[in-house]
C-alpha cells in the first residue's frame, strides 16, 4: 500500500464565482466552493438528498483557468489533496479549515449551457 497518498477527487457545481487573489510575487490564487450531492433512501423508505461543500483553493496556471472559464452553477471534476490548517480570529477563537488544494480541473457540462 506504499502508493497510497493523499488525494482528493470531487466533481460537483460551484456554489459561487470563483475569488481571485494576486500575491506580492505575481502568483494568482484562487478560492471557490465546491457542492457535491449523493441521494439514497432512508429507514422509511423516503428518498433523501445530501449536500457537502468542499472549500476548494488553486494556484497558478489551474488558478488562472478557474478565474477564466468557471462560473457559479458550473459543473467540474477536481483532484487534489486535503490540506487542514487553523487560525486564531479577531476574537481569539481558533477556527479549523480543511480544504482542497487543487492540481487539476476539469470543466463538465455541455458548452451550450455556459
Amino acid at each position: 500500500m506504499y502508493a497510497l497518498k493523499n488525494k482528493v477527487q470531487l466533481i460537483g457545481n460551484l456554489g459561487a464565482a470563483p475569488e481571485v487573489k494576486t500575491m506580492e510575487s505575481g502568483k494568482k490564487m484562487v478560492r471557490f466552493s465546491v457542492a457535491t450531492s449523493e441521494t439514497y433512501k432512508n429507514s422509511k423508505g423516503e428518498r433523501v438528498k445530501e449536500t457537502q461543500w468542499h472549500n476548494v483553493v488553486a494556484w497558478g496556471q489551474v488558478a488562472e483557468i478557474a478565474n477564466k472559464y468557471l462560473t457559479k452553477g458550473k459543473e467540474v471534476a477536481i483532484e487534489g489533496k486535503l490540506i487542514s490548517r487553523n487560525y486564531t480570529d479577531k476574537a481569539g477563537v481558533k477556527k479549523y479549515i480543511t480544504e482542497v488544494h487543487a492540481n487539476e480541473l476539469l470543466m463538465l457540462g455541455s458548452k451550450a449551457a455556459d
